[in-house]
């Protein structure tokens, strides 16, 4: 396996193949970054407490990275994923499998991840790894479980097999889609459930965000094909819980910043990497909008983000909605 992306999950990804035993290469493009690592043995920046096994190889070359392995994992923010497949498209052999890491819809065309794989890359097999995981505790080799979807029951079993381990359990379905969406939507309303605490909310309320956000969450994907039963799994419920009431989380972090009176920009540079989910409300409300589905948190999110609205009006309008039914 090749890991392409040497940020914290890319990372992680990594050292867990290669604890497992797998011959396992990380490149990332910062080439100092990829000297650095080779070095100390440790990715300093983003994992700097995770030693490297020593069946992981930093590669200083894509080309060569990319020639032998049969499968490339992808571990980059949503923003930076179609340019990747793209990067990397001309060193693929025919045969090459494709898994990712990566969740979000692109900003410029609405697309999940495994459309813009099908986009760039054509058909080949290919399959999404997502679910309730901090790279952090990956990298200290914590007990977790997460899920591999993809519609190649081989490829994901194969992907499975080679991730678990005493210390890790990785789960198979095929429902790309329901995943794709659990791993969008989850880092917006995990913002919202920062901007909660933030504000000295309390427990009440975080609790009822989590769940109207599920809610959402199963409005958009079953909208858009997915099936209802994977958002109560790991890469639906799991993962929105984790992010929304851990403060491992960067969207959680960010929005308690926001619920405290700090900027957008203050709170940003003070987690000095990418919270997704500042991009992914406006994505999301975009394709909400489109499909005509009601996502009332995720709307009052990005009005926060790019309407400049108060946190303290986005709370009020979102607890002056008119009275419906719970199944709504």
């Amino acid at each position: 396996m090749t890991v392409i992306g040497a940020g914290s999950w890319g990372t992680a990804l990594a050292i867990l193949l290669a604890r497992e035993g797998h011959p396992t290469q990380l490149w990332g493009r910062d080439s100092a970054q990829r000297s650095a690592m080779r070095e100390t043995r440790r990715n300093l920046r983003y994992l700097p407490a995770a030693q490297f096994p020593q069946s992981l190889h930093v590669s200083q070359d894509l080309a060569a990275a990319l020639a032998g392995p049969r499968d490339a994992l992808i571990a980059v923010p949503s923003h930076a994923f179609r340019e990747t497949l793209t990067l990397i498209k001309t060193h693929l052999s025919p045969s090459t499998r494709i898994a990712w890491a990566t969740k979000g819809f692109e900003m410029s065309t609405g697309l999940l991840p495994h459309q813009v794989v099908r986009e760039v890359l054509g058909d080949r097999p290919g399959a999404v790894l997502s679910g309730p995981t901090f790279a952090k505790e990956v990298g200290a080799g914590l007990p977790t479980a997460m899920t591999i979807a993809s519609q190649d029951e081989q490829f994901s079993k194969e992907l499975a097999l080679s991730l678990s381990g005493p210390n890790f359990r990785a789960y198979t379905q095929t429902d790309i889609m329901g995943v794709e969406v659990g791993g969008a939507v989850k880092n917006v309303i995990a913002i919202g459930s920062g901007i909660a605490d933030g504000m000295g909310f309390g427990a009440n309320t975080r609790v009822a965000l989590i769940t109207r956000g599920l809610a959402e969450m199963m409005r958009l994907g079953v909208k858009l094909g997915a099936s209802r039963e994977t958002f109560m799994g790991l890469a639906g419920l799991g993962d929105l819980v984790l992010t929304c009431t851990d403060d491992q989380s960067r969207n959680r972090r960010f929005g308690m910043a926001l619920g405290r009176g700090e900027s957008a920009a203050q709170a940003q540079n003070a987690i000095d990497q990418v919270v997704e989910g500042v991009p992914a409300s406006r994505a999301v409300c975009e394709v909400a909008l489109r499909l005509g589905v009601d996502m009332p948190i995720c709307l009052e999110v990005y009005r926060i983000m790019y309407e400049n609205k108060p946190v303290h009006a986005a709370v009020a309008a979102l607890m002056g909605r008119e009275v419906r039914s719970e199944a709504e």
